[in-house]
C-alpha cells in the first residue's frame, strides 16, 4: 500500500526556514517523479514544486522560485522541500503527492495528509 508521510511543518516567522519531509513507502521511489503541492487558507490548490526521478530535473512555482529547493534521497525513500526566507503568503497546508510517472508530469496519484506551515511574527 502506497503512504506519504509528510512532517517538518510548523510557525516560522517571516523570513526563516523550514525543511519538509515526505517519507514514502509502499512503491519503488525512485522510478517516479514527486512533487510538493500546497493550499492556502479558503484557497485551492497550488502547485509548488516538482522533481523527477533521479533528481536531475527540478521545477518551481514562480512564488517559490530562488527561495524553496526541492531535493529528494532514494536511499530514504524520503522527499524534502527546504523553505529559505518564507512570507506570510507560504503559510498553507502543504502535500507531498507522487507522480503517475517519471520524468515530471504533475499528474499525481497519491497524496500525504500534509503538514501545516504557518509563517506569521
Amino acid at each position: 500500500q502506497v503512504h506519504l508521510v509528510e512532517s517538518g511543518g510548523g510557525l516560522v516567522q517571516p523570513g526563516g526556514s523550514l525543511r519538509l519531509s515526505c517519507a514514502a513507502s509502499g512503491f519503488t521511489f525512485g522510478d517516479y517523479a514527486m512533487g510538493w503541492v500546497r493550499q492556502a487558507p479558503g484557497k485551492g490548490l497550488e502547485w509548488v514544486s516538482a522533481v523527477n526521478s533521479n533528481s536531475a530535473t527540478t521545477s518551481y512555482a514562480d512564488s517559490v522560485k530562488g527561495r524553496f529547493t526541492i531535493s529528494r534521497d532514494t536511499a530514504k525513500n524520503t522527499l524534502y522541500l527546504q523553505m529559505n526566507n518564507v512570507k506570510p503568503e507560504d503559510t498553507a497546508v502543504y502535500y507531498c503527492a507522487k507522480d503517475l510517472t517519471d520524468p515530471i508530469g504533475g499528474r499525481y496519484d497519491t497524496w500525504g495528509q500534509g503538514t501545516r506551515v504557518t509563517v506569521s511574527s
